[in-house]
């Protein structure tokens, strides 16, 4: 059974859902849909878990100031 649900968003951010529903064909309802549909699965599902390396990793560049440039830089360094 489907039911109707009211959203109050800003104006900019239902034109940019609006635009991104034509480009991919798809009506922003459904859109929605699909968003609310994987909330909380995420941690749960097999495909999402972290490695021990990752999870070991993860955060370690918090309140870094790094960029796409800085890693430009690195591959530079690194290959060249």
């Amino acid at each position: 059974m489907q039911t109707k649900l009211t959203l109050r968003l800003d104006e900019a951010l239902v034109r940019r859902a609006k635009a991104y529903a034509k480009r991919t064909g798809k009506p922003v309802s459904q859109l929605v849909a699909e968003y609310f549909a994987v909330l909380g699965t995420q941690a749960t599902s097999p495909a999402f878990k972290l490695t021990p390396t990752v999870r070991r990793l993860k955060g370690a560049l918090r309140g870094a100031n790094v960029d796409v440039e800085d890693y430009r830089r690195h591959l530079e360094e690194k290959y060249l």
